[in-house]
């Protein structure tokens, strides 16, 4: 089975070696292709990409990260997409977990998983647990019971390509927050959408560091019911974190 990793990247130079190697390490003698989209990077990101022997770069000149995801979607070839960002990092056994799961379970249509915080404190990453707990509940009673959509978390989802291509791909009309929540919603409808704590991602936290736990889980918060209830999101603009300066 085919894998299609594909990593948007807005002037990433600092975090995507990280996220390229981990990729590399478990994909060795793998059927995939990697594909970083370059989405308006005014850095070093396409340079770094193309460093690596095996990474496709795929120039986005509109920013936005729906548009590199669909960017990136367009110039696949994969059975599977694996959306992961680029400041994340796969966590062991990750791509063989994704494989058995897809083989299995054939009305399998998505598959995700939480993010593992590595710069936090131990406290702090307790809280986030917390919070995914409770996201964990609000998802059972969304999915089995009200039948409104699913949860996927944005940076660490795998779809079927061919029911992704049945849905239309990404909705461009979504910024940032809420994108993946859409993409639960929607793909809902083909199959099965699956949301399991095994399935976890290393990821930076500077996004929380940079503007608070509570402002940030509110926020992920409303827009989860908002796109999930009323099919877009209620914040329309989000703040770049980066590391470097940007011009």
């Amino acid at each position: 089975m085919r894998i299609s990793f594909v990593i948007p990247a807005y002037n990433e130079e600092a975090y995507l070696p990280a996220c390229l190697e981990s990729i590399l390490a478990q994909t060795r003698g793998l059927d995939c292709e990697i594909i970083v989209v370059n989405n308006a990077s005014s850095d070093r990101t396409r340079a770094v990409a193309l460093s690596y022997v095996g990474v496709t770069v795929v120039d986005e000149p509109r920013k936005g990260l729906t548009y590199a995801r669909q960017a990136g979607f367009c110039a696949s070839s994969g059975e599977l997409i694996a959306n992961v960002d680029s400041d994340s990092r796969l966590t062991p056994g990750w791509v063989d977990m994704v494989l058995a799961a897809f083989v299995e379970e054939k009305n399998l249509v998505a598959l995700s998983g939480p993010v593992v915080y590595y710069d936090l404190t131990p406290s702090q990453r307790v809280s986030v647990h917390v919070f995914y707990l409770l996201a964990f509940m609000v998802y059972v009673t969304n999915r089995y019971i009200l039948r409104a959509g699913s949860m996927v978390q944005g940076g660490n989802f795998v779809l079927r390509s061919e029911a992704l291509q049945q849905i239309g791909g990404f909705n461009l009309s979504i910024p940032f927050y809420g994108e993946d929540t859409d993409i639960a919603r929607r793909m809902n409808r083909l199959g099965k959408v699956e949301f399991t704590f095994r399935l976890k991602m290393f990821s930076s936290a500077r996004r929380l560091k940079k503007e608070g736990m509570l402002t940030i889980a509110a926020r992920y918060t409303i827009n989860y019911f908002w796109t999930t209830f009323r099919k877009r999101p209620f914040t329309e603009e989000y703040v770049d974190v980066r590391e470097q300066t940007e011009s």
